[in-house]
């Protein structure tokens, strides 16, 4: 397939595909009039490239996920410690949510006085936001 033919049934751009073969987490087999040329597997390359991304992992890591004839070998260990990372952003992420969303039907008049919010504001203002979340207080019904 040329680079537009791969550009087109990726949707990525031929300047993207050029930039990771540049950084060689994809190859040409060939040129052809000066157009590159890519096997066909290339696509499940191109989407390996995709979910690693996804997933947080740079573009170094990605490289390190393919065999010099471009075959996925992923360390295990690699994915194991990307999940536990991951979790811990998951885990952030959910405190922040519920703070934001306790502070916005908090009864309290102002969120000065919310012992919840400062607790948020605490927490944020020396990195804790990776200690466990204590559960807010609850708006009564």
């Amino acid at each position: 397939m040329d680079i537009s033919e791969v550009a087109r049934l990726s949707g990525l751009q031929a300047s993207a595909l050029r930039y990771y073969e540049s950084k060689g987490l994809i190859h040409t087999l060939a040129r052809d009039g000066g157009r590159r040329r890519f096997a066909p597997e290339v696509l499940d390359q191109l989407a390996l490239i995709a979910l690693g991304q996804a997933a947080g992992f740079s573009l170094d890591d990605i490289r390190t996920m393919f065999t010099p004839d471009g075959q996925p070998s992923i360390d295990r260990a690699l994915l194991s410690a990307k999940a536990d990372e991951l979790d811990r952003m998951v885990k952030r992420l959910k405190a922040m949510s519920e703070g934001l969303r306790h502070a916005a039907v908090c009864p309290a008049p102002s969120h000065a006085a919310c012992p919840s919010f400062q607790r948020l504001l605490k927490a944020a203002a020396v990195g804790m936001m990776d200690a466990p979340p204590r559960p807010l207080a609850r708006r009564k019904p």
